[in-house]
């Protein structure tokens, strides 16, 4: 998610050095695109975090293998 934040402050820092509409253009649809792929990431992160917080239960036979 870093990766994602330092890439998207790149792009701004960018946007800001230029006015020129053929390079602006690119570089917020790049932009947007960090934001979207932080975003996923997070959620990606809530639902792990979700999983791991639950109790799981494994079950083995008593005598280990159906053999």
């Amino acid at each position: 998610m870093a990766a994602e934040q330092k890439a998207r402050s790149t792009y701004e820092y960018l946007i800001d050095l230029t006015d020129d509409p053929d390079v602006l253009a690119p570089l917020r649809f790049l932009r947007e695109r960090e934001i979207v792929h932080f975003q996923r990431f997070g959620e990606a992160l809530d639902y792990a975090r979700d999983y791991l917080k639950q109790q799981h239960y494994f079950f083995m036979q008593k005598n280990g293998c159906n053999s």
